[in-house]
């Protein structure tokens, strides 16, 4: 007996594997169950129990099992193998599902096949994107009484389209209403009043904590506008409550913001694009914590997209979302926003960013924290652009011994910082008993105290 079977036997059923003592009518239902969930093999010629049986391999016992696979629809190309007196069917995981048999759709269950209810059915279509959301019918809204001129009249002017275009017909060519005059829910998104009423877990929820748990609340906002007001919104929210950090060079004064600009705006679009609308228990939440700002959305990757894809493929799971943002410029190519977000905060040196997704996708910037005071945010503060403030007092202290009189304004050059930044670390320091100051601002000299206590400080930012 060939070893590789001897160990899948001994192992038992499971997930991937399904033993069979005979080619019965349920066998194409097992079929259909590993091409709906992950891929899997089909064993023919073992019993339940793990007990090898046997089975006809001849050539018309293999077209037989051939002629039972062409009951799978859409088609599926499975591998048929003969292992000794067994036959190993080989079944991949399925890129056009969902796949259905003449008894109906099944999928894997742990190490048993189960049959989807009519529910169950309609969930899986939406999970694999065989019906879109965005492209529904929104039997809610009203167009007479719930369409927005201004939206609407905002949206020719960043997509450049003069106003004197016909209305219903422009609406109708972008799939933003149906032939009876219905919104789908795309156009409910982008040109309806009532937004809240019509899609109510269509909203983006801002949050700003104090520290870096979800503890206490500083600042809370529900945006429940058309999308292109939610995505304006959240990214001024999560502006106005992190950093601006400032670099001069030759009297040039730059601002490096904690997250790039480019890196926010993308992952912010990216969320409220690709969320998954079907999912009515969650909204778009993106919180801002001292040390990190989270951008999450429900519905991991799409149907379509492995997570070794990430970032190389793009599969939209609101196309028609995605078309209409990119028609106003918010996406430029779909496809390179993530690449662009990476791209953006290897540059920029203040942040770095990690990606999750399993039920929800996530963006995580982990950025410098900012300085606080008893918990109060500082929104725009002048300090180093190195990555751990430890890092610049030791600048500063290694500067202070090779030259006592050293000025702030070199100190400022030294450690790459305003002199406004310089005092605040100086400050810090002669609190800390660091150093101390000898003589008169003009004519004295700065002191390392006891440099015992400064062997760790390039390694410890500051708390």
């Amino acid at each position: 007996m060939n070893k590789w079977i001897e160990e899948i036997i001994e192992a038992g059923e499971g997930y991937h594997i399904e033993f069979k003592e005979s080619l019965d009518k349920s066998f194409i239902e097992e079929v259909c169950a590993f091409a709906n969930s992950s891929g899997g093999k089909v064993i023919l010629g073992v019993s339940d129990k793990g007990s090898i049986k046997g089975i006809n391999t001849d050539n018309s016992f293999r077209s037989r099992v051939q002629d039972s696979l062409r009951q799978l629809q859409p088609y599926l190309d499975v591998g048929i193998e003969v292992k000794d007196n067994l036959i190993v069917v080989d079944v991949p995981d399925g890129n056009d599902k969902p796949y259905a048999c003449s008894r109906g759709f099944f999928i894997r269950n742990g190490a048993n096949s189960q049959k989807l209810t009519r529910n169950e059915i309609i969930e899986f279509f939406q999970k694999e994107g065989r019906v879109r959301f965005d492209e529904l019918k929104n039997d809610k809204a009203v167009f007479k009484n719930d369409f927005d001129e201004r939206a609407f009249e905002n949206f020719l002017d960043l997509a450049g389209i003069t106003h004197s275009i016909d209305k219903m017909s422009l609406l109708r060519n972008l799939d933003c209403i149906t032939d009876d005059g219905k919104f789908t829910n795309a156009g409910v998104l982008f040109f309806a009043r009532d937004i809240d009423f019509l899609l109510n877990h269509a909203i983006v929820v801002c949050v700003l904590y104090k520290g870096t748990e979800k503890m206490n609340i500083l600042d809370k906002k529900d945006f429940k506008g058309n999308i292109v007001e939610n995505i304006n919104n959240a990214i001024l929210f999560v502006k106005r409550h992190t950093n601006v950090q400032y670099k001069i060079e030759k009297l040039q004064r730059e601002e490096i913001p904690d997250i790039p600009d480019v890196a926010l705006r993308e992952a912010i679009i990216n969320a409220v694009c690709h969320r998954d609308y079907f999912d009515k228990s969650a909204n778009v939440l993106i919180e801002v914590f001292d040390d990190r700002v989270e951008i999450s959305n429900p519905g991991g990757l799409p149907s379509g997209l492995k997570p070794s894809e990430f970032g190389r493929k793009s599969v939209a799971r609101n196309p028609l979302i995605a078309s209409l943002l990119n028609r106003i410029n918010y996406i430029e190519k779909v496809g390179t926003g993530i690449n662009r977000i990476k791209q953006a905060v290897a540059e920029n040196e203040n942040s770095s960013v990690e990606f999750s997704f399993d039920s929800v996708f996530s963006v995580i910037f982990r950025r410098v924290p900012e300085i606080t005071s008893e918990g109060k945010v500082v929104e725009e503060t002048e300090i180093t652009v190195d990555r751990t403030r430890g890092k610049t007092r030791g600048k500063i202290l290694e500067a202070i011994k090779q030259d006592p009189t050293i000025t702030r304004e070199e100190l400022s050059r030294v450690a790459d910082l305003s002199i406004r930044g310089v005092e605040w670390n100086l400050t810090r320091l002669k609190k800390e008993g660091k150093i101390k100051r000898v003589g008169s601002a003009k004519g004295g000299h700065w002191e390392v105290i006891d440099e015992s206590k400064n062997e760790n400080i390039e390694k410890t930012p500051e708390s």
